[in-house]
């Protein structure tokens, strides 16, 4: 048990921690918000220069499809788009111009959707002759007259930026000129920055990332139509758009969000952190319909705030404690005073009341004396009346048994003089066999009367008390062969459920015998005028505890039966028929042994007594 000076400090102990706790929750929560505050400004700053590199780069070649128009070549080749001596020239133009200004590709299209002059014409991937009509930026340029669009080409499977204008003379559309540029020197120079950024489209998907295992991936679960129309369009090439993990956990304000980003996957190699929790800042890219959002790592901001929490339960810590030693030095001092004062008080009192209470002590001690003798006295004298009780119990069990045990008895005592005289006719005439078989059958029907007799003489001899291992099938079988005549009489059916091997119990063999006895002899009387009544037993072991159920299928008790159950003198027989002991005194037996009797009604109809007795140990078994 906790010692006293202990106990007396519990609660300074609780107040100490719950002060820690405050300070410490307190502390981390100020700053972590002051934080997310700097890191919510740091991320405004990341978007502002994110936003102005990605519409630099893309800026650099908006002009440039226009400017195709200027040429007379290319405008001749789309008013006349079957000159096969014009595509060769224009082409290799194109192919020129798409070196010096470093874009991937740049080629015509008619109005039809065709390509007529490509800058990769000299290659064996080269756009000439493709179908281009369901991309997006060619039925832009043609309805819009300019087109913008990302996407993954269908040739070379390259991702790129497409910039579409369309191109026309003085009174129509003659077709559109494309260029397509890699944003991969961006990405290249973002995977050095503090923070990552993706730039996602209008359907979630990431086309842009520091991160190259986030490219092509989604930020939220993408649609039937959605899909079909990528299909359609062909915009990734039909690569598979496996979700990104991202969960938004709170948002905060100024559209700020805390999300969270599952590790898939082996770790990936990255120069900052890219799977935990982030505060993530999204802002449109003007000009087109992406979104860029920068992700700042929470890592830093936690262990700031870990730390300062800390530091703050430490020095909640120290100010308590010198708070009371503070306080503490105080009652020392006002103690001793009063110590002191008391002291003398307290020594002139002491010698007057040592006389008064050695006198008050001796007589109480006499009169503890006195009562300890007579509860030990009435003890004996309970313990000796219940044994009598148990053994009246038996005696009467014994008496309403005796009618049926004569009956047993009397068809032996006949056969026995019906053999006798036999014998003694068949020993006259010399017929020895016949003389030997009688004999034999006399010795076998001795034997049967004395089992009957001992069995009785076992049940009625008093119990010592001594608790012993005893198999539970061993005394059932006792108890049902003393009540067999009984059962024979009622045309009873027991029915045994009990497994094997069988539970030894640590109990009295003979006061179990007279509860078992007992209880079924009460599922007899329960089924009083029933052609074929029947009875079940079951027997199993749960824990260490031994379990023994008795079930009729009677009528079952009622509620106030129930309440009543084990009251002394409570029955529910007729007037003469019991006292109402019966189950008093079978519950005060199992309780003696460390166990419970219980009754209720089973649930198919017919009440069930339930017996619970402590299984033996195995060291008791051998003794």
């Amino acid at each position: 048990m906790p010692s006293r000076p202990f106990l007396s400090r519990l609660p300074i102990l609780l107040l100490l921690l719950a002060f820690m706790a405050v300070s410490g929750l307190a502390a981390h929560r100020i700053a972590q918000q002051l934080g997310l505050a700097d890191l919510q400004a740091t991320g405004l700053h990341r978007l502002d220069l994110y936003t102005a590199s990605l519409e630099r780069e893309i800026g650099k070649y908006a002009f440039l499809p226009g400017t195709l128009g200027l040429e007379r070549d290319v405008l001749a080749l789309l008013g006349h788009p079957g000159d096969n001596a014009l595509a060769p020239r224009v082409s290799a133009y194109l192919e020129q111009l798409n070196e010096r200004a470093g874009t991937l590709a740049i080629y015509l299209v008619d109005t039809t959707g065709h390509v007529v002059a490509s800058s990769n014409w000299r290659r064996a991937d080269s756009f000439l002759g493709e179908d281009l009509a369901f991309r997006p930026y060619f039925r832009d340029a043609m309805a819009n007259g300019s087109g913008r669009f990302f996407g993954i080409g269908t040739t070379r499977g390259e991702p790129g930026y497409y910039l579409a204008s369309a191109l026309a003379d003085e009174s129509r559309t003659l077709g559109i000129a494309v260029i397509k540029v890699s944003l991969e020197q961006l990405e290249n120079s973002w995977t050095t920055v503090e923070a990552p950024a993706i730039v996602s489209d209008e359907n979630g998907v990431v086309i842009l990332g520091s991160v190259a295992d986030w490219k092509f991936t989604t930020l939220r679960p993408l649609d039937e139509k959605t899909r079909s129309a990528f299909d359609q369009t062909q915009q990734y090439n039909r690569r598979a758009l496996k979700p990104l993990g991202m969960n938004e956990l709170r948002e905060l304000d100024h559209g700020a969000r805390l999300v969270r980003i599952a590790k898939d996957g082996p770790e990936m190699v990255s120069v900052y952190p890219v799977a935990g929790r982030f505060l993530a800042q999204s802002r449109p890219l003007p000009g087109t319909p992406w979104t860029l959002t920068v992700l700042s790592h929470l890592e830093q901001v936690d262990d700031i705030a870990q730390s300062r929490a800390t530091v703050a339960v430490v020095v909640t810590a120290l100010l308590f404690m010198l708070g009371l030693m503070a306080n503490e030095r105080r009652r020392h001092l006002k103690d001793r005073l009063a110590a002191r004062e008391a002291l003398q008080k307290a020594h002139d009192e002491l010698e007057l009341k040592v006389e008064e209470r050695t006198a008050d002590l001796s007589a109480a001690n006499q009169l503890l004396q006195d009562e300890v003798t007579e509860r030990i006295r009435a003890e004996r004298t309970l313990r000796a009346a219940q044994d009598e009780l148990v053994q009246a119990g038996k005696l009467a069990v014994i008496g309403q048994l005796s009618t049926g045990i004569a009956h047993e008895l009397n068809q032996p005592l006949t056969a026995l003089r019906t053999l006798s005289g036999n014998s003694m006719r068949f020993l006259d005439r010399g017929d020895l066999a016949t003389t030997r078989a009688n004999l034999e059958r006399i010795a076998q029907l001795a034997d049967r009367m004395g089992a009957i007799t001992g069995q009785l003489r076992t049940f009625a001899r008093k119990s010592g008390g001594q608790l012993q291992p005893v198999s539970l099938y061993r005394a059932l079988d006792n108890a049902l062969a003393l009540l067999d005549s009984r059962l024979a009489q009622a045309n009873a059916d027991v029915c045994r459920s009990c497994p094997l091997p069988a539970p030894i119990a640590l109990c009295d063999v003979n006061r179990l015998e007279q509860v078992l006895i007992n209880l079924i002899g009460n599922a007899l009387d329960a089924m009083d005028g029933q052609p074929t009544p029947r009875i079940e037993i079951g027997c199993e072991v749960v824990g260490r505890k031994a379990w023994l159920a008795v079930r009729d299928h009677g009528p079952g008790l009622d509620d106030e039966v129930i309440s009543h159950l084990f009251e002394p003198f409570f029955t529910t027989k007729q007037a003469g028929v019991g006292l109402g002991l019966g189950l008093t005194i079978s519950a005060g037996i199992v309780r003696d042994f460390g166990g419970t009797l219980t009754g209720a009604n089973h649930p198919d109809g017919g009440a069930v007594f339930t017996l619970e007795i402590p299984l033996a140990d195995e060291a008791e078994r051998h003794d």
